[in-house]
């Protein structure tokens, strides 16, 4: 074997991002000192981002059977659900965090790049897009250059791939001033008979490299993601991607064109380690090896090493291994696409990855040890109680005045860009492309894009309100589930499966992995009540700033991206008031409850609150007898009591329409709590007025808690019999804020 670099010592692995015992595994399954482009391949697979060696035994409790589940967690590149008439819909959401607090445009586009390909890699067009995103305070030039960019990021490569973006979430916290989160889901639509594996096949299947030529960037991205940021972290640049939307939309036409040459045994996406990653997972999935010749992959750099070509994580490629005599119907596809097409290997018997520059054998490594399940190490941390949940215990509500000028409180959330519109976000995507979107003029819970052809739509929605997982990680979590699918309900869908992306700190600090676990056991918990498996999503430790030794962790934000399915599209429901007089109801309870509130955090300055109240079976209970409405046309309008509270959500049902109301206060409840609580389990419905008994009934009937709480009507809000003001003043402001902080 050739080489020329010094033999690795524990301090050149410990520079890699690995410890003094992974070091010595690795010798011990090699039966020698590795070389540095040997090393260099164990690091980057067995960092947390591509081996999830600090997770795994936790992700392995949530669970991962449903009634239409066809493709599950970890089996390929992301879940496949069916959907019935004989098509599957594959999604998943990923995380891109520390390359776009570096480099916020590229960062965020090769997210939405990566996730996509994520899904026509298994054969499916993606057919809709969304995000969660979670920055700092926007007060500051830095942050709002990160928002700029990210946002411009995503807008940019979804536009041009011509993908709609058509929901997602967006929170502003102080936790997130110096490390940003960026999550992007991808959904798509492929035929039973369709779909693709990332497998190898047999021994003596041609491998090619098609997509992109291979350059310098992202090179150990996946161990820079698997470490904290730092002051010093934008040295790091090299280490962040960069994309490009025309060639993946090119790589798109014709990933899912070769697939029907039948000529394909697997396909896989090079993203996180690139070659090294993709060839190691398809050869590990089939239990063959692969001889690949590193100088037969495009360059777009030259004096390339070999280890650079490995590590890699250049965008738009993929690794396509395929049947003997179909080379060059694989070649005319790519070559009508004008897309390079290189054999670069070919499949092995014996396990082996070997790895040759101009004919020296550079890298020779078992492909099973590196991948997760083989031989990659696991781990499971410390945990320890953090020790801000004892300031959450002592938190007393009564003392919390009430507002003498509740008007006064309602501006101040109103104002939050927690609350107030996304729009100077949302206009910079488009969500219209492709024509499926259902919502883009039709406000609902969830987005729902129909599926051509069919009387089906899909529902989707990204959710995680990760104040409340900070101050209780089991049930802020189960929240997290539990909004997702009543997002899903109110848009008249039946959740069925979620993707997610677990944003967490350090798991080397004890407290971070206390609620790391207690998340996952309360996802797990609602997952399981909800028949919604897990499908598969990512891990993003090291969310943490490390300035001058201080070290501050991001709340816990494990995000929920759900899918659901509408079987008439007919059934779909949307959230805005419809007609004067309509009859409005509060189905659950009103509570004396302000756990973890904008209110208390916008009005009184309260950072440490318990979660709000919330009780599975009373969620579940609720989202049934929601469906049921909505499929019996029973209500007009649908829209659950999240951040804000009851205001809030009422306020958001009359905006589209300019509808106003008159509200009831409730004298069995606080006022402040009464209309800025954020308890769980309650939905606002909107009945005509001639259904009213007929509704009521069938509430008593199903056993459901409810309140009528007013009428609509007018263009004033009317509260507690005080005039609040029109409705097309609070829709200016609401309009308004986000946009002012950002100009």
């Amino acid at each position: 074997m050739v080489t020329t670099e010094p033999t690795p010592t524990v301090e050149t692995a410990k520079s890699l991002g690995l410890t003094a015992d992974e070091f010595e595994k690795i010798q011990q399954i090699l039966g020698r000192v590795p070389n540095f482009t040997e090393l260099s391949i164990f690091s980057v697979m067995w960092s947390e981002h591509c081996s999830y060696k600090n997770s795994i035994l936790q992700l392995k409790t949530l669970p991962r059977d449903g009634k239409r589940l066809l493709v599950g967690a970890g089996e390929e590149n992301a879940g496949l659900v069916d959907i019935g008439d004989g098509l599957g819909c594959a999604f998943k959401i990923e995380s891109h965090n520390h390359p776009s607090a570096i480099e916020p445009y590229q960062g965020a586009a090769t997210g939405v790049g990566g996730i996509h390909r994520d899904i026509f890699t298994m054969g499916a067009r993606p057919i809709a897009a969304l995000n969660s995103l979670r920055f700092g305070l926007p007060d500051n030039p830095r942050m709002r250059r990160l928002i700029t960019g990210v946002v411009k990021g995503i807008g940019d490569y979804g536009n041009c791939f011509g993908v709609p973006t058509v929901g997602g979430e967006v929170y502003f916290h102080p936790s997130y001033n110096h490390d940003i989160l960026v999550n992007a889901m991808s959904v798509g639509i492929v035929k039973a008979n369709e779909t693709v594996s990332a497998t190898a096949g047999k021994p003596g299947n041609p491998v090619f490299i098609v997509g992109s030529a291979t350059g310098k960037d992202g090179i150990h991205g996946a161990t820079f993601a698997s470490a904290d940021l730092t002051e010093d972290s934008h040295e790091d640049l090299p280490a962040v991607q960069v994309g490009d939307p025309f060639q993946e939309k090119l790589l798109l036409e014709a990933s899912l064109e070769v697939i029907k040459t039948k000529g394909v045994v697997g396909m896989q996406d090079m993203g996180a380690a690139g070659i090294t990653c993709s060839t190691s997972e398809m050869s590990a999935k089939s239990g063959v090896g692969m001889r690949i010749d590193l100088d037969k992959c495009p360059q777009r750099q030259t004096n390339m090493k070999a280890w650079e070509i490995l590590l890699s994580e250049s965008q738009e490629r993929m690794l396509i291994v395929c049947k003997p005599g179909k080379e060059d119907a694989v070649r005319k596809v790519f070559e009508k696409w004008d897309l390079p097409c290189e054999q670069i290997g070919v499949t092995t018997a014996g396990g082996m990855l070997e790895y040759f520059w101009h004919g020296e054998l550079v890298a020779e490594v078992p492909a099973d040890p590196l991948v997760l399940g083989g031989g990659a190490p696991v781990y499971v941390r410390q945990q320890k109680v953090p020790a801000y949940l004892k300031r959450i215990a002592r938190f007393d509500a009564s003392n919390v005045k009430v507002p003498d000028d509740l008007t006064k409180a309602a501006k101040k959330i109103w104002n939050s860009p927690n609350i107030a519109s996304k729009n100077w976000i949302t206009r910079q995507y488009d969500s219209m492309v492709r024509t499926g979107t259902m919502t883009t003029n039709r406000p609902s819970d969830a987005a729902v894009v129909y599926v051509k052809g069919t009387r089906k739509a899909l529902a989707m929605t990204t959710d995680c309100n990760s104040a409340y997982v900070y101050a209780d990680p089991y049930r802020g979590a189960m929240i997290a589930v539990s909004e997702a699918a009543r997002n899903i309900v109110c848009a008249g869908g039946e959740p069925v499966a979620i993707t997610n992306c677990l944003n967490f700190g350090n798991p080397y600090n004890p407290e971070v992995y206390y609620q790391f676990a207690q998340a996952i056991k309360g996802m797990g918990e609602a997952c399981r009540k909800f028949d919604t498996p897990v499908t598969g999503g990512n891990v993003s430790f090291y969310n943490q700033a490390n300035i001058h030794g201080k070290v501050t962790p991001v709340f816990p934000t494990p995000t929920i991206g759900m899918l659901g399915v509408l079987d008439d599209y007919d059934n779909m429901m949307t959230l805005d008031f419809k007609n004067e007089g309509d009859a409005i109801y509060l189905l659950g309870e009103s509570r004396n409850d302000l756990g973890s509130s904008e209110y208390l955090r916008q009005v009184h300055r309260v950072h440490f609150s318990p979660c709000p109240h919330f009780d599975l079976d009373e969620e579940y209970h609720l989202q049934q007898v929601v469906r049921k409405a909505i499929t019996e046309k029973r209500v007009l309008s649908a829209h659950d009591v999240s951040d804000g509270g009851l205001f809030v959500t009422l306020m958001e049902k009359a905006l589209p329409r300019g509808l106003g109301f008159d509200l009831a206060l409730n004298s069995k409840v606080r006022a402040d709590a009464f209309l800025f609580g954020e308890a769980q389990s309650r939905v606002i419905v909107s009945v005509a007025t001639k259904q009213k008994a007929d509704f009521e009934r069938f509430l008593t009937a199903e056993k459901q808690s409810f309140e009528l709480l007013g009428h609509v009507g007018g263009n004033t809000v009317r509260i507690g019999g005080n005039d609040w003001g029109k409705v097309d003043r609070w829709k200016r402001t609401y309009n308004e804020v986000l946009t002012k902080i950002m100009q």
